[in-house]
């Protein structure tokens, strides 16, 4: 992943099988893709390592880690390590359906943080406010909590990812102008404790798609997308990186 380019992160979630990674791969061999423009796709654990075999080219990620560093009698899990030793370039952390479902929280994410750094692994931390909390002005608050995670930790590079809750998956898109000044305020927060030669990168989720990516890939500080169902077919993921290519 290029830190100075825009960066388009596919997370197809709990979604596909064997063949259709296969179908994905070459589909996606058979676009014409910018140079400009740095892709990954977060695969669901099982399918990761057929991506990566059929799309050698494509950084593959992970969608969570385990918080614990050891390798031992934890059933169910997936160490960090194990996700490198497997090629994972990256992982997503925090994800509001993470917090929703598995109640994720600052403390497990701390964990998790510390552990994909020590395996070499990009952490892309999610943030992002429910609708009653951007109903109620919230939205500043609950970001800057989720954040401050980040605080004390030892990072050449921040890549965050803000998706409103209230828009994932929901075909709602928020506005340009709650977008840039979300960008905005998480760029401040970051640099307020970050290293001052920190490279980062704040991407946006939440219903990005061919149609929208351009509008809202030109927003001031918003320096890539984290996609959900439009990643799931190589065409329309790749209209979205051609997109990101025209910022």
């Amino acid at each position: 992943m290029n830190w100075q380019q825009p960066w388009i992160i596919g997370n197809w979630k709990m979604n596909g099988r064997r063949s259709s990674t296969v179908a994905f791969a070459q589909a996606w061999a058979e676009q014409r893709l910018p140079e400009n423009v740095s892709t990954g796709i977060a695969a669901p654990l099982p399918y990761l390592l057929d991506l990566k075999q059929a799309a050698p080219a494509l950084p593959v990620g992970a969608q969570d880690v385990s918080r614990f560093d050891k390798d031992g009698a934890f059933t169910g899990e997936t160490s960090a390590a194990m996700l490198a030793d497997l090629g994972a370039q990256f992982v997503l952390l925090g994800h509001s359906e993470r917090r929703q479902y598995f109640g994720e929280n600052n403390e497990t994410l701390s964990a998790k943080l510390d552990n994909a750094l020590a395996a070499g692994l990009t952490p892309i931390l999610c943030v992002g406010e429910t609708l009653a909390q951007r109903q109620a002005a919230q939205e500043q608050a609950v970001v800057a909590e989720q954040l401050s995670v980040l605080r004390g930790k030892v990072m050449p590079h921040i890549a965050v990812a803000y998706e409103p809750v209230w828009a994932i998956g929901t075909g709602q898109v928020a506005s340009p102008e709650q977008i840039a000044d979300m960008h905005a305020f998480i760029y401040t927060e970051l640099l307020s404790f970050a290293n001052k030669s920190a490279n980062i990168r704040a991407l946006y989720g939440g219903s990005v798609n061919a149609q929208n990516a351009q509008t809202i890939l030109t927003l001031p500080n918003v320096d890539g997308a984290l996609v959900g169902g439009a990643s799931l077919q190589a065409d329309s993921f790749a209209a979205i990186v051609q997109a990101a290519a025209k910022q």
